[in-house]
């Protein structure tokens, strides 16, 4: 007798669709099991509001969890940037794989980097996080732009370009990869000077942590490295008492002394969004060898951003 197959929650969009697809296609090699997509709406996907006014990206999870609990999926793939930082019980976090392109990228009209973008351009943008550090390069270079809020796909957002209502949009790099549309992208932002969401270009896979089989299963996919950086990351949200919605930026990259990394280098960044007022700092340490220890580095390095005063910049704080 066959095994049936297992059921992959996923949200509608085009991009969660292609990453949910990628995944689905692992999980078959790994496992010799069909994966049949289980589409799922979210409230994010059909609220036209503000995300920071519905509750920041995890109202993107909320729906594929009670898919979860209800039994209906047996697993789901998020962008690891929409997940709350606070563990949900009786979930695993099973996989986190490798990491795509972490860095922001431009789209902008006429083929125009950031740089050449004509004073007073209007750069359409969903996230504060990106407002605070676009609008601080700007100034810090004589540049004046103007950040407009946006919703929608991908395919709205460049449309805003196209027709010509914005000159620019910025949009996470990793998600351009993996619809086939990186080409469209003008200008990627360097992390020194843009520094990405926590968690951003990685994809979290969630199934029941009852479930041990399908656990280890999934164990398969997840990428330590990744792991080791995200959780470092998502640490320094958490610890900075901010959702995802907030103006914090996080990368931890691992510098490689020959063939092994030795150190992992975590930098943060809050800031108010018209980047008037910036706290960025770094910390560098060995590389994690356990949870507590990527935990540990990205507490210590929000403590001496709240030392700095990162609070005072982030607005209202999460509850």
């Amino acid at each position: 007798m066959t095994e049936r197959a297992l059921r992959l929650g996923t949200r509608r969009s085009k991009l969660a669709m292609a990453q949910s697809g990628h995944v689905a296609e692992a999980v078959r090699r790994l496992t010799g099991r069909a994966v049949e997509l289980v589409e799922i709406t979210t409230f994010g996907d059909v609220s036209r509001e503000h995300l920071a006014q519905i509750g920041g990206t995890g109202v993107f999870v909320t729906a594929l969890r009670e898919a979860l609990f209800r039994g209906d999926v047996d697993f789901a793939v998020h962008s690891l940037k929409d997940l709350p930082t606070t563990p949900h019980e009786g979930l695993a976090l099973a996989a986190i794989p490798r990491r795509e392109d972490p860095r922001d990228a431009l789209v902008a009209r006429d083929g125009l980097t950031f740089h050449q973008l004509p004073n007073g351009a209007r750069v359409g943008t969903g996230s504060p996080r990106r407002m605070a550090q676009l609008n601080a390069y700007a100034r810090s270079h004589g540049l004046h732009i103007e950040t407009v809020p946006i919703r929608g796909n991908v395919d709205t957002r460049i449309g805003y370009v196209r027709n010509g209502e914005l000159d620019a949009v910025v949009l996470a790099a990793a998600g351009l990869h993996r619809i086939g549309r990186i080409d469209e992208v003008t200008d990627f932002l360097s992390v020194d000077f843009v520094l990405p969401a926590p968690g951003q270009g990685a994809l979290a896979i969630e199934c029941s942590a009852s479930d041990a089989d399908l656990v280890a299963a999934l164990g398969g996919l997840d990428d330590p490295h990744t792991r080791v950086a995200v959780t470092a990351e998502r640490s320094l949200l958490a610890a900075l008492e901010a959702g995802c919605s907030a103006p914090v930026g996080a990368l931890a990259d691992l510098l490689a002394d020959g063939q092994e990394a030795t150190e992992m280098r975590l930098r943060g960044v809050v800031g108010t969004t018209d980047g008037s007022a910036l706290v960025q700092l770094s910390t560098t340490g060995p590389v994690p060898t356990s949870h507590g220890d990527a935990i540990a580095l990205g507490r210590e390095l929000a403590s001496e951003m709240l030392a700095k005063g990162a609070a005072g910049l982030m607005g209202e704080r999460a509850l």
